[in-house]
Parts: C-alpha cells; sequence; structure tokens
C-alpha cells in the first residue's frame, strides 16, 4: 500500500499507448510500391484488424507493476522458480502469495494455474510453466509453449477478466531462442483474439529493455497497423504458422479417421455396405510411407517413382523456405533487384528481377537464393508473370551456369505451375543461350 499521497509505483493499463499509438509504423527493409487496395492479390495469413490492434500493448516495464485484471508469472513446476519476474511478483505481492501457491501443489509444464494478487495491483496471478529448450526436442518445446499462452487465455476467458499482462513466459534459464517464442506468443494471442476477441479487452505485453526490439521486429508480422504493413510483412512470416488457433502443426499428428473411412461423406447407408472399397486407399489414413532409408537408397539409385521423387523434392524446397525465413537477408533485399510491380490485363501478379542490380561478385549467392524463395513463395501459389530486365548489365552482374541449375533444381516442381510468362528485356546473345 503506497503512503498517503505518495505517487503510485502501478501503472494503470488504460493509461498505456496501444501498438498503434505507441510506435510509427515502420517501413521493413523490403522494396514494394506503394500498396494500392485493388492491387492486393495475396493478403497475410494475419490481415490487418483495426478492431484486434486496438486491443494490444507493447510496454518495457515490470509486469508485476501492472493495474490490470489478471498478470502471468512465469516458474517452473514447483512454483518456486527464482527469475526477475518471480521475484518482483513475490516481492509485491506479500506473503501470503507464498501460502497460498504451497496449496497449488505444484503446475506442469504447459499448465496455467490461478491465484488471487493479494498487494499487487492486479487482481489475480495467473501462473504457467515454460518448457525446457533443447534443439532435439524442438517440437515438444513448441507444443508446450503454446499451450502456456493458450491456456492462460483461456483462464482468462473463463473468468471473464477485462485484461491480461504477459510477461515473457519463455525464460533464460530454460533456454528458448526468444525470436522462436516471441513468434509462438504473437502468433497465439492473435488466433485467440480473433476467436474470442470480445472476451477480453487489453492485452499487455510487458518485456524488458532486451526482448524489447524483438518484439517490435515481429509483431507488424500478427498485428500489421495498415494494409501496406501487412504486405510487406507477409514475407518475412516463419514456415509454420500453426493451425488455426496459432497452434504448431506436427505432420506426423495429422491423422484423421472418420466415423465410415470407407464411405464417402455423402453416401447412405445402404450404399456404405456395398461401396468400392478401393476408396480407403485415398483416405488419409491409409497414405503412409515406407522405409525412408530404402527410399533413400533408391533415389541413389535413379528407381524411385515420380510420385517418390516430388516428395522428395517437396522436402528439400521446404528444408530450404525453413532456412530462408529464419535469415537475415535484408542486405540482398536493400539491393532492390526483385520485387512486386503491380498486376497485368489479366490481373495475375508481375514480379521483376533487375540484372544490373545483381551483383554477382560482391554477394552471397546462396543468399541471394533463399531471399529469391523467401519472396516467391507466397507468389508462386497463384498465376504469375515474371519480367528479367537484362538492360546495362555486364560480366559483373551474369549468374553463374552452377547457380542457375541449382535454383532450378530447388524451386522448379513449385514456381513452374503458376509462371504464365517469362519476358525477358533486351537480351543478349549468350542470355538467350
Amino acid at each position: 500500500m503506497d503512503p498517503l499521497g505518495a505517487p503510485s509505483q502501478f501503472v494503470d493499463v488504460d493509461s498505456l499507448p496501444g501498438w498503434t499509438d505507441a510506435y510509427e509504423a515502420k517501413q521493413l527493409d523490403y522494396h514494394q510500391n506503394p500498396v494500392e487496395k485493388a492491387q492486393v492479390d495475396v493478403r497475410s495469413p494475419f490481415p490487418y484488424r483495426k478492431d484486434i490492434n486496438a486491443k494490444i500493448i507493447l510496454w518495457k516495464g515490470d509486469v508485476a507493476l501492472l493495474n490490470c485484471t489478471a498478470i502471468v508469472n512465469t516458474s517452473n513446476e514447483s512454483l518456486t522458480d527464482k527469475n526477475p519476474v518471480s521475484e518482483s511478483i513475490f516481492m509485491h505481492a506479500g506473503p501470503d502469495l507464498r501460502d497460498e501457491l504451497q496449496k497449488l501443489k505444484g503446475c506442469r509444464t504447459g499448465e496455467a494455474k490461478l491465484t488471487k494478487g493479494f498487494n499487487l495491483a492486479a487482481r489475480f496471478i495467473i501462473h504457467t510453466v515454460g518448457p525446457k529448450y533443447k534443439s532435439r526436442y524442438r517440437t515438444a518445446a513448441e507444443s508446450s509453449l503454446y499451450s502456456c499462452y493458450r491456456n492462460v487465455l483461456q483462464l482468462a476467458k473463463e473468468q471473464a477478466m477485462c485484461s491480461v499482462g504477459f510477461c515473457v513466459i519463455n525464460s533464460l534459464k530454460r533456454c528458448y531462442p526468444l525470436e522462436d517464442a516471441t513468434h509462438i506468443a504473437l502468433r497465439t494471442v492473435r488466433r485467440f483474439l480473433e476467436i474470442h476477441g470480445e472476451t477480453l479487452e487489453k492485452v499487455v505485453f510487458a518485456v524488458s529493455e532486451l526482448e524489447e526490439a524483438t518484439y517490435q521486429k515481429l509483431l507488424p508480422l500478427y498485428f500489421p497497423r495498415s494494409l501496406e504493413e501487412e504486405i510487406q510483412s507477409l514475407p518475412y512470416l516463419p514456415a509454420d504458422i500453426g493451425n488455426a488457433e496459432g497452434e504448431p502443426v506436427v505432420p506426423e499428428r495429422q491423422i484423421r479417421i472418420t466415423e465410415k473411412p470407407g464411405v464417402p461423406d455423402d453416401a447412405s447407408d445402404e450404399e456404405g455396405l456395398e461401396a468400392d472399397l478401393s476408396f480407403i486407399g485415398s483416405h488419409a489414413f491409409a497414405r503412409m510411407e515406407g522405409d525412408v532409408d530404402k527410399q533413400r537408397r533408391l533415389i541413389l539409385q535413379g528407381q524411385l517413382s515420380e510420385a517418390a521423387l516430388q516428395k522428395q523434392h517437396q522436402r528439400n524446397y521446404n528444408r530450404w523456405l525453413c532456412q530462408a525465413r529464419a535469415e537475415d537477408l535484408s542486405d540482398i533485399a536493400s539491393l532492390k533487384a526483385l520485387y512486386q510491380t503491380g498486376v497485368d490485363n489479366c490481373g495475375r501478379t508481375v514480379m521483376v528481377v533487375v540484372g544490373r542490380n545483381i551483383p554477382v561478385t560482391l554477394i552471397d549467392m546462396e543468399k541471394a537464393l533463399l531471399y529469391f524463395i523467401h519472396v516467391m513463395d507466397h507468389i508462386a501459389v497463384k498465376e504469375y508473370v515474371l519480367v528479367y530486365f537484362h538492360t546495362l548489365t555486364n560480366d559483373y552482374n551474369q549468374l553463374d551456369s552452377n547457380f542457375l541449375k541449382k535454383l532450378y533444381d530447388v524451386v522448379d516442381a513449385k514456381y513452374k505451375r503458376n509462371l504464365k510468362a517469362l519476358y525477358f528485356v533486351h537480351p543478349t546473345f549468350r542470355s538467350k543461350v
């Protein structure tokens, strides 16, 4: 309790500027002509929503000082962790909090449990346990961290809370990479607000000075503040953006069995008895891969089927795409050698490649390939046109044939399907060959 007349150390969430107000929309280091609504051909899976942005606050400060309905405490399974967030909450809440936690008998990783706020300005504290991170168990860690954020939000919804103040749940002691964890945090909150937005008025991300830059960098991907920022952020989204609720997607777990696997959905019970059992062969449960090592051996021997080769090619492409979305490609983007310039008369996206802006001898061409994949991945899902300007190029800009072969091997199957035209402006004899 503050002495009479002394200024309170607690901060009212209603006095904090919202995400849209606190920071000016920053242009990402990505060449993009001004976006007109008529030109927008591909929308982000996290579209611009003014109503959702109004609920988001990014605040550099101690979560224990927030005056909101509930704040989040990150701890260990016995709820006795000594990290800066927990220690500050215990200090401001008073000794009654420790007594209350003993009654909870711990908390499992990914779960969320509720206590009163005691001497805090917040009415409640939601305690959760983030996962320990090891690269070989990355999938399990991602799922557990998603569960932390999801269970906190679900608890807030069930208790009809108006506002929640999140600390950064992935503590340094548990070794979770900050940027990876921030992606999960932001997309889980975004998806929850899309589905249950009416239940929460404010969500505050309380961060330290070390964490603030990462949150500022990634927030526009999931909470774009304008249509232009949405389009500019699209190439920077990671390959895995989770399912409709933000939960990480694990392909091995995507087995779904219908009530009658051998019968089409529109078939009657009588028809089902006489249904062609060959239908089962196309059902998701029936699509099983054989021995992976055997497949790889057959590839080396040139004996693998076309379908298996396509699947292998897709896995190879996905590896490049994941690497592209994890890499800092700002130096390649600054060259402005590849960009979208609008649509043609048929409404197809037009992509431009400027040959003289590619200093082949000065840049890492593998990074250039990663950038090409990063930008083109969402373009190639619909019909598009590619225009290459060979104007004013010289030996300094000539792409090596080995690089072009590598490019073809990586992107061929995916990109040629929807490529409707390739225009070559000012070709030379060599480039024609």
